[in-house]
């Protein structure tokens, strides 16, 4: 098994042997949940190491699947997804650790679901065969579904089913696009295949695209998710529990960018020109609306969701400006978003296993009787409004600068998002931690313990880290977003001919 087989498939073995393992024996469950998650991360981290900054696929693995068809077992890893993938091996331990004294019924079930979805993400990161990108990204909505409509909260079936139509309704519509793509490469080459690479060269009327670039593209904003398919997203993560909220935020949201970036875009950039200003509409709106209805919310859970809407629509902004600066600024940021959202649904969820609320009326003082926690809270807040010398400054700066590049009055009205996000963040923060002891039970509660500590600290270290040196991430992206702009360019160049009736040649 290689290296990327062994990183999308070692989960579901370890969930295998969870599911060998008596019910009564929480404690091995949740250690050998555990010891599979590192594992898995550590082999990311092998591969990030091992990673050739020059660009191009790397670790290549392909098999023949349904020959007939042209379906393969086909994944490989560029600068687009290599981090994603570190990032989704980072989640996988945390969310385990988050868990592990707030999960208390069906355990060896509850650990079952967290590494079979840890399986569908990796599988939708890194395949490069459509039917098996599909395969996966359906794979990850049963055990989200699961996870949320069991150990979730009051509203939790209400929730999860909301967010499964939601993603459902949007994949269909994929599926039908991915067959008449596939059908129409057979009928120019005569041969049927899924592999994405081969699938980029065919030649499609604009018409068409338009409408095979908007099948793909709703599959995607739902699961970003932009203005005004969001809705799922407050009820998704406040009805979740602790786990699947950080999961959620940190790397379900991604696959629907990474989906933009990988599929969409290089396979119908004409039909992105054409829905341009429309998707940049909605990206900055998703920006102000996210930013201004986070701003009322009563409940720190429910802020923290909409914050994420806010945020999205930044990378949504900066990946639409198809430049450098914005393609790069996109993906710093999901792993930003990745940390920083991570970080605080974390903390949020701390707060709740100890006073059983998220309102923030029932706080206020908690910097008295918990000061790490307060410590680490605003270190992570203030990253994720963007402050320079954390990570989320580096995501925000690169975005806005393609942005102005391109897309000037959409850059000016997104930048907006940046004010209101300390607004809200900084208003939460001061009624929470500071003024006075507004209920008396905020003066005993307990500060970060050892376990708490260890699942906050790998995340602190990368805010910092990342703020202040950013290249090694940056280095190992160039290459593959010039081939991104390259094709783009290549297909955009070559409609234009077409247009004007000179012969198209074919796109490598």
């Amino acid at each position: 098994m290689g290296l990327l087989s062994t990183i999308v498939f070692g989960p579901a073995l370890v969930a295998l042997l969870v599911l060998l393992l008596p019910r009564a024996n929480q404690r091995m469950v949740r250690v050998l949940s555990l010891a599979g998650m590192l594992v898995v991360f550590i082999a990311t981290c092998l591969l990030a190491v091992g990673f050739d900054p020059r660009g191009g696929l790397q670790c290549v693995e392909r098999l023949p699947w349904v020959e007939r068809f042209g379906i393969e077992y086909h994944v490989g890893v560029d600068g687009i997804s290599l981090w994603l993938v570190v990032l989704t091996g980072l989640i996988g331990p945390l969310a385990v650790l988050a868990s592990w004294n707030g999960i208390q019924e069906r355990v060896r079930e509850f650990h079952v679901l967290l590494l079979l979805l840890q399986t569908g993400m990796m599988g939708v990161f890194l395949s490069l065969d459509l039917f098996l990108f599909y395969v996966f990204w359906e794979v990850t909505l049963v055990p989200m579904y699961f996870l949320i409509g069991i150990w979730g909260h009051e509203r939790r079936l209400y929730a999860a089913i909301k967010f499964f139509v939601y993603t459902m309704a949007g994949s269909l519509l994929m599926l039908v696009a991915i067959l008449a793509l596939v059908v129409e490469h057979q009928k120019q080459t005569g041969v049927y295949t899924f592999d994405i690479l081969r699938l980029y060269a065919t030649q499609i009327p604009p018409a068409q695209e338009v409408w095979y670039f908007a099948a793909f593209a709703l599959a995607f904003a739902i699961k970003v998710p932009m203005w005004p398919l969001h809705t799922w997203l407050p009820d998704a993560h406040v009805e979740a529990p602790t786990a699947g909220s950080v999961v959620l935020a940190a790397i379900l949201l991604k696959m629907g960018c990474y989906g933009f970036l990988r599929f969409a875009i290089p396979l119908f950039p004409g039909g992105l020109e054409a829905l341009l200003p429309l998707l940049l509409g909605c990206a900055v709106i998703g920006i102000v609306v996210g930013a201004l209805v986070a701003m009322v919310q009563p409940d720190m859970k429910k802020l923290v969701a909409y914050s994420s809407v806010s945020h999205l629509g930044f990378v949504m902004l900066g990946l639409l400006c198809l430049n450098r600066q914005g393609l790069e600024g996109a993906l710093v940021q999901m792993v930003n978003h990745g940390l920083s959202t991570g970080a605080l649904f974390l903390m949020v969820g701390m707060l709740y296993e100890r006073r059983h609320t998220r309102a923030i009326a029932d706080f206020g003082g908690l910097a008295r009787s918990m000061p790490w926690f307060t410590t680490v809270f605003i270190i992570v807040m203030l990253s994720s409004i963007g402050l320079p010398g954390l990570n989320g400054f580096v995501g925000e700066f690169l975005i806005l600068l393609g942005a102005f590049r391109e897309a000037r009055p959409f850059a000016i009205v997104g930048a907006t998002g940046v004010v209101l996000g300390a607004v809200y963040m900084l208003w939460m923060v001061q009624r929470v931690f500071f003024g006075p002891v507004t209920r008396e039970a905020n003066r005993t509660l307990a500060d970060l313990s050892r376990r708490e500590f260890a699942v906050l600290l790998p995340l602190l270290i990368l805010i910092v880290v990342l703020g202040v040196y950013p290249r090694p991430i940056l280095d190992r992206m160039h290459g593959a977003v010039d081939d991104l702009l390259t094709h783009v360019e290549l297909h955009s160049n070559a409609e234009r001919r077409a247009d004007r009736g000179v012969l198209q040649p074919e796109v490598q």
